[in-house]
């Protein structure tokens, strides 16, 4: 091998093993991360990072959230990520740099599920009482990836070798990115995370936990999470589907079936842009939120630190009899992970909802997506009205 072709072979086994090692300390990488937003608010105690506006005092009901639509949307005010991220994108086979992070990651490491479909990209919110809305344009879900998993790769390749140790590393693209928060400055793609609660006539509950396989998603791989979770996306690439399925309850429930049932993401069967009134699962789904037999709530909003990802986060709390009429096919596997507590296991689906299990998936005993940390912390605070 020549000498030019070690050096555009090299590069790329180091950027896997770099890859490797994100996947392998997201959870401590989180933290460090965290430690570099020092003045921002967090959701609860966890280390999700958001604004005054987005944690409402008591939990809203999913309709009282409006969104706005806006199909021309300002560009982000940073620009020139691309060249920004260079140092974090190897050298392909002709020893250029991939032109992109999502480029790399499709030719070096690709996970099961890459693909990049429209999502509904984020310009703002506010998540009070009487005034909550969530202020959406066209995305793509790259935009988001391109930023996000390169921060996070940058990060865990920082000099020291261990970020969880250094006081200021020099992060070039992150200080570029700026204000996490800052919702405009950058393409910020959101996800809904939802807290799934069983809820028995005695008042008990027990939630559903994902692990999450990092062979098969992008982000948050190797970390446990609340289920389900889902880009807020449109069902297909119609253009038709765009304002059809700007709808946080349809996305939910597609993300229910999929995850917990393990059924296709694809709709075609029931049209496109889909016809959900052919749908006999989200019929039976929505026929029991009208019968109060399901309860949805949003409790907020944050930033993951170390990819800046932006999760909504909600509660769907469900019958006991209900939940096991409508999942009676709940998966021990899905296309993203495993179902914690699923088919197999001892007593009620899922892990109890109890002060104790709280605290250590939502305290940081164990290595828990930050957002899933908080939605827990926010549901607990708020049990007494999300379980009667």
């Amino acid at each position: 091998m020549t000498r030019a072709a070690r050096f555009a072979a090299e590069p790329p086994a180091r950027w896997r093993a770099e890859r490797r090692g994100l996947n392998e300390h997201r959870h401590p990488l989180t933290q460090a991360a965290s430690r570099l937003y020092p003045d921002a608010a967090r959701a609860g105690t966890t280390v999700l990072l958001c604004r005054e506006e987005w944690i409402p005092p008591q939990p809203l009901g999913l309709d009282e959230v409006k969104l706005n639509w806006t199909g021309h949307p300002p560009a982000p005010a940073v620009s020139g990520a691309e060249d920004a991220s260079a140092h974090v994108r190897p050298l392909d086979a002709d020893g250029a740099r991939y032109p992109f992070y999502t480029d790399a990651l499709a030719a070096l490491d690709p996970p099961a599920l890459f693909d990049n479909r429209p999502c509904y990209r984020l310009l703002g919110a506010r998540l009070v009482p009487g005034a909550s809305h969530l202020d959406l344009a066209p995305g793509r879900y790259f935009d988001g990836v391109n930023i996000g998993e390169a921060l996070a790769h940058e990060l865990s390749a920082a000099p020291a070798g261990d970020p969880g140790r250094v006081a200021a590393p020099r992060l070039p693209f992150r200080d570029f990115i700026g204000d996490p928060c800052d919702l405009a400055r950058r393409s910020a793609m959101c996800a809904i995370t939802t807290l799934t609660l069983r809820r028995t006539p005695s008042g008990d509950a027990s939630f559903l936990l994902h692990w999450r396989d990092p062979g098969r998603v992008t982000h948050a791989g190797g970390l446990y999470q609340v289920m389900p979770v889902g880009i807020f996306q449109p069902a297909d690439g119609n253009p038709g589907s765009v304002g059809s399925d700007l709808s946080l309850w349809r996305s939910m429930a597609r993300e229910f079936s999929e995850e917990l049932l393990g059924t296709t993401e694809d709709y075609r069967a029931f049209g496109s842009p889909v016809d959900y009134g052919r749908w006999p699962f989200y019929r039976a789904l929505s026929a029991a939120r009208e019968a109060g037999k399901v309860s949805v709530f949003c409790l907020g909003m944050g930033v993951d630190p170390l990819t800046l990802a932006v999760d909504i986060l909600a509660a769907a709390v469900f019958d006991s009899g209900l939940f096991d009429d409508l999942f009676a096919g709940l998966v021990a596997t899905n296309a993203e992970g495993r179902v914690v507590g699923g088919p197999g296991a001892p007593g009620a689906p899922g892990v109890p909802f109890t002060a104790e299990v709280v605290h250590r998936f939502g305290g940081g005993a164990e290595p828990m997506q930050a957002a899933g940390a908080a939605v827990l912390q926010l549901a607990w605070q708020h049990r007494a009205r999300l379980l009667g």
